[in-house]
């Protein structure tokens, strides 16, 4: 239990979580971040911010991603992985992830908000096929058509001002009077010659067939109804940008929340659970900003530094920290920088290297290529990486009959197939999880509940899941890796993922307008991120 005993574990890599790891760890403490799906937050979705102190202007991704290198720095650790559930008797709290036990004296729980759904008739029938949640992600799936915005504050006048990039025109709904966000943000919008904004209005419901053809939206002081018709074969969008709704289903049984499901702290961000603290959007708090994010991840930071003092003192352990196997990665970097290639960064390869040393046996990946430019990237692409590691071969299937090229498929030393694959280029939000498909294609991989492994062994029937995803998506690779970890572990599953932007063929056949998409065995079509056992339910 020693080497899984950290002084405290974060439960979240959004920026409340990434600030108190930049304390703790400055601190000399050994902190642990479980983050499930990608680090930097919701926050990574947004392509301009300009009211962080200090910081004049910047993208959510690259200020996050300087958060989490400054943590890094200071020695704080970074595991992918999801946290199912605590243990929090005794001094020594655990922590229970797909990937295995984590022990600690101080946990920080910092798993923030998702978008919240209106409930309008038609959204759940067409979410994926018209009815979207993530501009970033699906954006570009409304090119050229008309897009009906529904929400008034921050999100919905940001996101869209984004949306004109693509959409012919805009019209937003807001139920009351006007925007409740800044004004500066809402006069852009409504200033913006490709908006119509329409106040005291609600959607009444979203129709069609196999795409949004009819929608019907109300003025709820007056009564009226409008109808828009799609004309001429036609569809448009529908992006809901509501509000959020807090990440505390897994913890609702063990820590106090208010009416909404959001968590009660102290001014100190303790909850009611000795130990246990919160902070960032999944708290009580009158501004979810990323500003006040991490100022509650200081403060949770500075009072888990106490905590864990004395448990230290109380319980004679200490959790030993990590701090030369940085010092040695970064020796290691040094060496690679010196190469030639460029298309990894230091930071990068030492985490590539990291996760390289763990594959228990060596990969073949053998690449299918056509003329395009597209395929001479991949190449250089899968070179590159092989190049860090002896675990990986790569060979150019010169004659083939691969029609989905570019792609990538992975195989074991004896050859046989692992069943996994990648069509396009795995970078953007998707490079993560195609480095754990390797691990997980490589050995034992990631670790799951037992009852999840017993489950995937039972699959007694072929099953092919084709997963579409945009490299902009922060909500793809959660889905990937689950699926890629489901065929690692039984012959007869295979997952392939698709760049959707690179194979509209799959776009227009499955009538895809939102990702991540799943497609499993030709015909069964789901949309949004999805764990193990969710997509185990689907093929059952």
């Amino acid at each position: 239990m020693m080497d899984n005993l950290y002084d405290v574990i974060i439960i979240g890599g959004g920026p409340a979580g990434l600030a108190a790891a930049i304390y703790l760890a400055r601190a000399k403490y050994r902190v642990l971040i479980v983050e499930k799906e990608r680090f930097g937050g919701q926050i990574t979705i947004t392509s301009e911010v300009v009211n962080f102190p200090g910081v004049f202007k910047t993208s959510g991704k690259d200020l996050t991603e300087t958060m989490r290198k400054q943590a890094e720095a200071f020695g704080a650790e970074f595991i992918l992985a999801e946290a199912t559930g605590f243990d929090l008797t005794g001094d020594i709290k655990k922590v229970i992830t797909n990937r295995g036990e984590l022990f600690c004296f101080g946990i920080l729980l910092a798993t923030g908000a998702h978008p919240r759904k209106i409930g309008f008739k038609g959204e759940n029938e067409f979410k994926g096929h018209g009815v979207a949640y993530c501009a970033t992600c699906d954006g570009e799936f409304f090119t050229g058509k008309e897009v009906f915005v529904i929400g008034g504050g921050y999100a919905a006048a940001e996101e869209s001002i984004f949306l004109t990039r693509y959409a012919k025109h805009v019209t937003i709904f807001i139920r009351g009077d006007d925007f409740s966000c800044a004004k500066s943000i809402a006069d852009m919008a409504k200033n913006h010659e490709k908006i119509t904004v329409l106040t005291n209005t609600i959607v009444v419901s979203a129709e069609g067939d196999t795409a949004l053809r009819l929608l019907k939206y109300k003025n709820i002081k007056t009564g009226e109804v409008t109808e828009y018709k799609a004309k001429n074969g036609e569809t448009f969008g529908i992006f809901v940008f509501a509000g959020y709704e807090p990440e505390t289903e897994f913890v609702k049984n063990i820590v106090k929340l208010d009416e909404k499901g959001y968590v009660e702290t102290d001014e100190q961000q303790k909850t009611n659970v000795d130990g246990l603290y919160a902070a960032g959007d999944v708290c009580v708090k009158n501004l979810r900003q990323v500003v006040t994010a991490v100022g509650d991840g200081a403060i949770a930071a500075t009072e888990l530094e106490r905590y864990a003092a004395a448990m230290q003192k109380k319980t004679g352990r200490k959790a030993k920290r990590k701090d030369n196997a940085r010092q040695e990665s970064a020796e290691d970097s040094k060496e690679t920088e010196n190469k030639d290639d460029t298309l990894f960064d230091a930071d990068t390869k030492v985490q590539l290297k990291a996760v390289f040393s763990k594959m228990e046996h060596p990969l073949l990946l053998k690449l299918y290529l056509n003329e395009k430019p597209l395929s001479k990237e991949l190449e250089n692409y899968v070179r590159t990486m092989a190049k860090l590691t002896d675990k990986l071969s790569v060979e150019v299937v010169r004659e083939h009959t691969e029609k989905e090229t570019p792609c990538v498929r992975i195989f074991r030393q004896d050859h046989s197939d692992t069943g996994l694959a990648f069509h396009g280029v795995p970078g953007g939000h998707e490079f993560t999880s195609f480095v754990l498909g390797l691990y997980n294609a490589a050995g034992t991989g990631q670790s799951i509940d037992e009852s999840l492994k017993e489950q995937i062994g039972n699959i007694r029937k072929e099953i092919h899941m084709q997963i579409l995803v945009s490299l902009s998506c922060t909500m793809c690779p959660e889905l990937v890796t689950a699926a890629q970890k489901i065929a690692s572990m039984n012959p007869l599953v295979s997952a392939e993922v698709y760049d959707i932007n690179h194979f509209g063929d799959k776009k227009e056949k499955y009538n895809v307008m939102s990702v991540p998409c799943l497609v499993i065995n030709e015909d069964k079509v789901t949309f949004g991120k999805k764990n193990i056992e969710q997509i185990l339910q689907l093929l059952s």
